[in-house]
């Protein structure tokens, strides 16, 4: 029992000294390990401050030789700037200098002329007295004042120089005839000749056809219900009456009236007429009609080999189809009138493409949808500024009335044509009250001169004969009243192409035979 308890002694013992002994060794090792890693941070910091110190030298280093740079550049500017401003301080100077010289030579040049101006003075001081005594002497010679002479001389040469002017007048005027008048003749005939489009009619009133008087109870409805839906829906009047097979589309707008045709086409072909129907195909007719503007707007362009047009100017032209002017259709006057506008342009040697240009765009204020108290002419110019065509082109149209002054050589031109294309044989149609108030109307205005006795408007409109009394009337004094009926006739009138005046005096002796 004690040995055991010996033993157990023994072994406790040893193995508290070896815990003790195995502490001490291993806090030797960790503090010697301790140490070495404290000497490895401490020499990885130094490595690390080495290594920023050199960074930051070189750093330093950098933005020395930047500052340097930008230095040397800033005094190389300097440098310039002062050279540049010595170089303008010389050539100021002798600026001043040549200014200081030129002051000198003026104040030298002034003090000549105000010793000339003197001599001057004194010789138109006594130019004066000699001129007065000169015409003393000629009003004691005559009998007669310098006054009353005046007025004699003054009437005389009055009568003198109105013959004179006259005289000039008729062989400049001659001269212009003989050179102007046959190339324009030609030019004129042969734009003529080459553009020969034709001319559709249209009014106001557009006839549909059907194939039975049937239909015109579907198309009227019950208690009239379906005409009223389509008159709403397209602003169109139609008119069903006893005329066989037909019904009567009236509008004074063509657009509406080529809407409530196809619209009644459709309808009738379907078979369905009913108000929701009606709608439904009046719209979907609109948006068809809308394209086909846009289509024969974009065609005529490209007939017409104009481009860059703009959308809505092109769909101002296709609009035109359904416009007519005195019964001329507007895209057809439209078309005529920019190809004898390039016609013309190439014979006279300017730009054709520029002229077909302002012909085509002429009457698009006609057509625009604006409801606007300008005239047509003038719309159309500031819907043509609107859509950035050039200068020329707008001046053009707005100028084709002679409502604003012609700026360029393409104007008179398109004036011209737009009056050939109106004047032409069979071009358009007048209402005949209008044509007869205007052909009293330009009579009237020839009679209101003094010695005329009778006055004929003859070749529908286009020349008036204007006979006067020879006793009342000379051969000096028909020309100008024939310049002064002209010129009042286009000063207050409204009229196609042009009027000739002729004023006729005639002196006859009658004597008889017993």
């Amino acid at each position: 029992m004690s040995n055991l308890l010996i033993v157990i002694i023994t072994v406790l013992v040893s193995v508290a000294v070896t815990t003790v002994a195995a502490y001490f060794i291993n806090n030797a090792i960790n503090k010697k390990k301790g140490c070495r890693i404290i000497k490895e941070a401490e020499l990885e910091a130094e490595n690390i401050k080495k290594e920023k110190i050199l960074q930051a030298k070189e750093k330093f280093l950098q933005l020395k030789t930047d500052h340097e740079k930008h230095i040397n550049e800033k005094n190389s500017q300097i440098q310039q700037q002062e050279h540049k401003l010595k170089q303008r301080e010389l050539q100021l100077n002798q600026q001043n200098q040549d200014l200081q010289k030129k002051h000198k030579e003026n104040d030298s040049i002034r003090e000549n002329l105000k010793a000339q101006l003197e001599i001057v003075n004194k010789k138109s001081t006594e130019y004066d007295q000699l001129k007065k005594e000169v015409i003393e002497k000629i009003e004691n010679i005559a009998g007669m004042s310098a006054v009353e002479a005046k007025e004699m001389l003054v009437e005389s040469m009055k009568e003198e120089a109105k013959t004179q002017a006259m005289s000039y007048i008729n062989d400049v005027m001659d001269e212009a005839r003989m050179t102007a008048g046959k190339e324009a003749k030609r030019i004129v005939i042969n734009t003529i000749q080459r553009i020969a489009p034709e001319t559709a009619i249209e009014n106001a009133v557009t006839v549909f056809n059907i194939e039975n008087d049937e239909m015109k109870g579907r198309i009227i409805g019950r208690e009239g219900r379906n005409i009223r839906a389509l008159e709403a829906a397209t602003g169109v009047e139609i008119v069903v009456d006893d005329t066989p097979e037909a019904i009567l589309l009236s509008a004074f707008d063509p657009v509406r009236r080529e809407v409530a045709r196809l619209a009644l086409h459709q309808l009738v072909t379907d078979g369905r007429i009913h108000p929701a129907r009606i709608e439904e195909v009046v719209e979907k007719v609109k948006k068809q009609l809308d394209d086909e503007i846009m289509e024969t707007g974009k065609r005529t362009c490209i007939d017409l080999g104009i481009h860059g047009l703009h959308i809505e100017l092109v769909k101002l032209v296709g609009r035109m189809k359904y416009r007519s002017s005195y019964g001329q259709n507007l895209l057809q006057h439209s078309r005529e009138v920019a190809n004898i506008c390039a016609t013309m342009a190439s014979e006279l040697g300017l730009n054709p493409k520029l002229a077909k240009r302002a012909g085509l765009l002429h009457d698009i204020g006609k057509v625009s949808e604006e409801d606007s108290e300008l005239p047509h002419a003038i719309l159309g110019m500031k819907l043509a500024e609107k859509y950035k065509e050039k200068p020329e082109v707008c001046n053009a149209i707005g100028a084709h009335h002679e409502e604003v002054e012609m700026m360029s050589l393409i104007s008179p031109i398109v004036l011209v044509g737009d009056a050939i294309s109106g004047a032409r044989p069979g071009a358009r149609r007048e209402v005949i009250e209008s044509y007869i108030k205007r052909l009293k109307d330009m009579e009237a205005i020839a009679q209101s001169h003094n010695g005329v006795t009778k006055t004929y408007a003859i070749q529908a409109g286009r020349e008036l004969r204007v006979i006067v009394g020879a006793e009342q009337v000379s051969d000096a004094e028909a020309e100008i009243m024939s310049n002064e009926i002209a010129r009042k006739i286009q000063n207050e009138m409204v009229y196609p192409g042009q009027v000739k005046i002729t004023v006729i005096r005639e002196t006859r002796s009658v004597a008889f035979a017993k």
